[in-house]
């Protein structure tokens, strides 16, 4: 059985017509917190199971880049599984997002102009410094094509696509309203990144070690 809100929709993946104003309803929040969901071009969509090895290597990236961050004197902070709000007819959930001290200004801001009483429970509004998206098997393409083009849009300054299945990495950096390649490599490949001066990435330390005989 569907959960059931207070719209006219069932809540149920599949269905149309859903907008960002809709996770407002208290009703509606409470079957939305209890899965993994995006809205996409209207449409309630349910996101991908997250497998252990997609996440660890997310994870692990994120160290290499918070520890050059911080020995190079550039403050801002990641958070896990954050919903981005384009517009009213795309909600994302990005895998990993980092805000530096500027978005999080722009962030409390539009929150403010958005009349939210709380902004740390408050969708991210802005544009991210980066944002990282873990690829799952069989959904490709929604990263590799559907969301760069969405960051892109929306102004997300730097959008990586970490695949660990395939291990490889792709850094894009914005360039004129589109993604340029910053920098990409798979395997044991090391990675320079120019947007973030000086990083250095060993990708082979992302993997997760095959199993011993």
């Amino acid at each position: 059985m569907s959960p059931v809100s207070s719209s006219a929709r069932p809540f149920e993946p599949g269905t149309t017509g859903w907008t960002a104003d809709d996770l407002d309803d208290p009703q509606i929040e409470a079957c939305w917190v209890r899965g993994r969901y995006e809205i996409v071009e209207g449409v309630l969509t349910k996101m991908p199971p997250a497998y252990f090895v997609g996440g660890q290597s997310p994870f692990k990236l994120m160290k290499f880049v918070d520890a050059h961050l911080l020995k190079t004197g550039q403050p801002a902070e990641f958070s896990l599984e954050v919903e981005i709000i384009i517009d009213a007819a795309r909600v994302l959930r990005a895998d990993a997002a980092l805000l530096t001290p500027a978005d999080e200004a722009k962030q409390a801001q539009a929150a403010k102009l958005a009349r939210r009483v709380d902004p740390e429970r408050t969708r991210i509004l802005i544009p991210p410094t980066l944002v990282i998206e873990s690829v799952s098997p069989g959904h490709e393409s929604h990263d590799r094509h559907t969301k760069k083009r969405w960051y892109a849009e929306f102004g997300v300054s730097n959008y990586w696509i970490l695949d660990a299945f395939a291990r490889s990495l792709e850094c894009h950096r914005l360039d004129g309203g589109a993604y340029a390649l910053d920098s990409q490599g798979a395997g044991q490949d090391t990675l320079h990144v120019a947007a973030f001066g000086g990083l250095a990435i060993p990708l082979a330390k992302l993997w997760k070690d095959p199993p011993r005989p």
